[in-house]
């Protein structure tokens, strides 16, 4: 965690199980029981203790791999999603 002034970044790394059914890009997953993880950057900016204004930066290609919803491909080769 960085802040300076009226600006603080954050970052962070989750982990967890995926037990139950994920609904990405309009396509449901069904729970696979693999371990994930999922990394995030925020940006902040507070005035008064208050939270104004924000984004988020997300790494999600790994997350999306391990449920097997992406395959890494070959360069030129179609990315496919697995699940349809």
């Amino acid at each position: 965690m960085i802040a300076e002034g009226d600006k603080v970044w954050v970052r962070v790394k989750a982990t967890g199980t995926n037990t139950g059914e994920w609904n990405l890009f309009g396509v449901t997953i069904p729970p696979t029981g693999k371990r994930v993880s999922y990394r995030m950057v925020f940006n902040w900016r507070v005035v008064n203790g208050k939270l104004v204004e924000g984004g988020e930066v997300d790494d999600n290609l790994p997350f999306l791999k391990a449920l097997g919803f992406i395959e890494y491909t070959e360069k030129g080769k179609p990315l496919e999603k697995v699940f349809v």
